[in-house]
This record gives structure tokens, sequence and C-alpha cells, in this order.
């Protein structure tokens, strides 16, 4: 039997003040009264006045992509289901990860604030296609794909048509996935509004977890994954070619011993010399320099092998 479920219930409990600030859409402003417009959390885009909110009557509406209706249709919309999906998050247990104590019309303080230094866990997860053809094209191969949970989301959203990728924070939550681009455009990598990257390191909860005090630290996600594929599960990714004060301390406060395997470009070179001076107080640092135009997702299982082999010898890298 199907679980029972009342929208009409739902739509009285849960209010679209809530939701928004479930994920994290903290940048509206005012309007009018009840009413708040901005970019749109649905699609992405860069519009600022296309999504529009009106709280008094629990509606919103986005003038770019279409996309508008009740509470239940802005869940939908974000996580990529169908209402009755929307309704079951919503109801029992998945209504407790919203802000509660908000009552309908109520001042929505939240959905203007100052920027945030955390990122809560979602309360939810995208049923994706690990098996697409980009991600064996690019090399990740499905033992890999099915370790870090990445594939192809073809549902609404932000995420819809691209490799979406779960990102956690140091306990191991959920926080945001990452969407990558299979067909060229751009931007070629997405991410939610108001998630904040410099707070966390991709595959650290993991990272964290393999025996030794060494860690290899690459600039991307397929870097990442194409070394962990290599045989080095003690790999984090910056998302960026720069070192944050958040992401230096988590790097510090559990490995001694460092290696950074950034892109062989001027923009990784660079980035290499300045986090390795920021790094070398605290831990044993070892630059390890690709050739210009080479980056670790772009090398073969063998090649990442080898680059790191002199590696280890000089610092006691293992492939654990």
């Amino acid at each position: 039997m199907r679980d029972w479920v009342s929208f009409a219930e739902i739509k009285s409990r849960v209010t679209l003040a809530q939701v928004l600030r479930c994920y994290q859409v903290d940048w509206l402003r005012r309007s009018g009264l009840g009413q708040y417009r901005g970019r749109c959390p649905i699609h992405g885009g860069q519009g600022r006045e296309a999504f529009q909110v009106n709280l008094e009557r629990g509606l919103f509406h986005c003038f770019a992509c279409g996309a508008g209706g009740n509470v239940l249709d802005l869940v939908a919309a974000m996580e990529g289901c169908s209402i009755r999906d929307a309704a079951l998050r919503l109801q029992g247990s998945h209504a407790t990860s919203l802000a509660p104590g908000t009552a309908r019309g109520a001042t929505p303080r939240k959905l203007v604030t100052k920027k945030r230094t955390c990122n809560p866990p979602l309360g939810f997860s995208l049923d994706v296609d690990r098996r697409h053809l980009y991600l064996a094209q690019r090399g990740i191969d499905a033992a890999t794909t099915d370790s870090f949970g990445v594939g192809y989301f073809n549902g609404h959203g932000l995420m819809h048509g691209r490799i979406a990728i779960p990102i956690h924070d140091g306990q191991g939550r959920l926080v945001a996935y990452g969407g990558r681009a299979v067909d060229g455009i751009e931007p070629r990598y997405r991410f939610p509004a108001g998630f904040q990257k410099s707070q966390v390191l991709f595959n650290y909860h993991r990272a964290h977890g393999v025996a030794g005090d060494q860690v290899i630290v690459v600039e991307g996600f397929l870097d990442c994954m194409r070394v962990h594929q290599a045989g080095f599960p003690g790999v984090v990714a910056l998302m960026g070619a720069y070192l944050s004060a958040a992401q230096k301390e988590l790097l510090t406060g559990r490995f001694s011993k460092i290696v950074l395997l950034l892109d062989g470009d001027a923009t990784g070179r660079a980035a290499t010399s300045q986090i390795a001076d920021s790094l070398a107080p605290a831990s044993a640092v070892t630059r390890l320099l690709l050739p210009p135009g080479v980056q670790p997702d772009q090398m073969t299982a063998e090649q990442i092998r080898q680059a790191l082999a002199e590696t280890g010898r000089r610092e006691g890298i293992d492939a654990n």
C-alpha cells in the first residue's frame, strides 16, 4: 500500500519561508509587503529579479525558467521529484529538517542574511545514473562512481542534465551537490546558491579515515576520483585553486604530510607555491609540479602512480 499523504495538511503546516531557508535561499530582497524577489534557486539563472515570492499567499514564480506554484511545487522543482514525493519528504521525519516555528505570514527574517560560515546538511539525495557514458569517457570506472555516488541527473532543478557530485562535510554529512556539464555548456560547474565550498574539502570524510598521516591535495572532483582510483584513497580536492582558512585547518588538524598535486598550468603552479607557503609552518609539504597543460584527471592510473613514486620514496607516500 502506498503511503498516505495529505497535501492540504502539509501546505497548511509547512511555509514557503521555511522551505526557502532549508534550501539556503538567503539572498532575496523585499519588494513589498510579504513579497521578495531575486535570483532563481531552481535553474540557477543570473537574472536578479526573475524569481518572485509572495509569502502571504504562499506562492512563487520564476519568469525565466517558468517554474511556479506553492511550497510543494518548490520542493519538487528543487529535488527533481514528483509532487507526491515532495509531500512525502515534507511529512514526518523529513519535515524536521526544515526550520521550525515559523507561522504562516511571519516575517521571513532569514531570507536576507549575512554570509554563512557553514553548510547545513541536505534533507534529500538525488537519484542518479552512475553508468552514464560521460563518466566512462572521463576514465571513471564503475567502482569509483559507486564509491563516490556520482552520476547523471535527469530530473528537474539545478543539477538537471549534469553529472551530480555529492559533497560531504568533515562529519560525512551530505551538504550539497556539484553539477558538472557534460555537453560543453557554461558554467562548466554549478553549485547551489549559498553553498560555501571554502568550508569543506571534497572527499575529506573518506581521506580522514585512511590510515597514516599523509594526504594528496588536488584541485577538482575528477582529479580526486582519478587519484583515488589509482590506489591513493588519501586524497582531497580544493574545488578550485585556492586554500581557505577553514580548509587549511581541516588539513593541518589531521595530516602532518601533505602532497600538492595541482594542475600544471600557470594558475596551478602559482597556487602550489602559495598553498605550500601557507601550510609549511604546520605540516611537511611536498610540491609535485606536473608538466604544463597536464592535470591529474587526464592521466592514466599508471601515470599517476609514476608521478607519485618519487615523492613516495622521499616522503613515504603509501597507496593504502
